[in-house]
């Protein structure tokens, strides 16, 4: 009798063990069914947030750069329109004792009776704003008399019929000399042309 109720306690720690290993193994597998489903949603979740952070980057990134382009654009803009109301300055400055020569030349003409004093004087004014002209890169075309009639760099303003056959479509007259900068035409010629 004590060996049944020995077997019998066996059996019951037995299924005991087997119902602790059972429900374990349970638990087990609903803590691994848990986790793989977590797992899965993480992984679910995982590439839109990092899809939703990457998007986050870029637009920031963008964001950044178009204010750094936008914030180049206005200085640049701001930079040329200096540069335009200044460009002239130098010239001006240069002009200016010009203007200071003519001034005196004036003055010292008022009491001369000699004309030819007064041409020298306008003549050497005239001399050094020409030069400070061409320092700066202006050019007057000259010596266009004889020459053919170039309408890229001269406006014919009248034609008159040639004193001789080798003049027919060429400059008879310059009434305005024309100028240039660099090599694009600051101001036409005006010519008379013969017919």
């Amino acid at each position: 009798m004590q060996e049944k109720e020995t077997i019998k306690e066996e059996q019951s720690h037995s299924n005991e063990n087997e119902l602790k290993e059972g429900k374990e193994a349970v638990l087990d597998q609903s803590s691994e069914n848990t986790e793989e489903q977590t797992s899965s949603e993480t992984s679910e979740i995982s590439p839109e947030k990092k899809l939703q952070q990457e998007v986050e980057e870029l637009k920031d990134k963008y964001l950044r750069l178009y204010s750094e382009f936008d914030n180049y654009r206005r200085r640049t803009a701001k930079e040329k329109l200096d540069l335009i109301k200044t460009a002239s300055e130098d010239l001006i400055r240069e002009i200016l004792p010009v203007i200071d020569d003519f001034e005196r030349a004036f003055k010292a003409s008022e009491n001369l009776t000699e004309i030819e004093k007064v041409r020298e004087g306008n003549q050497l004014v005239f001399q050094k704003l020409l030069k400070v002209l061409e320092a700066k890169g202006v050019k007057v075309m000259d010596d266009l008399v004889g020459k053919a009639f170039d309408p890229e760099t001269q406006e014919a303003i009248t034609q008159i019929p040639a004193p001789n056959e080798e003049l027919k479509g060429k400059i008879i007259d310059v009434v305005e000399n024309g100028y240039t900068l660099g090599d694009k035409v600051v101001r036409y010629a005006k010519v008379v042309t013969g017919a």
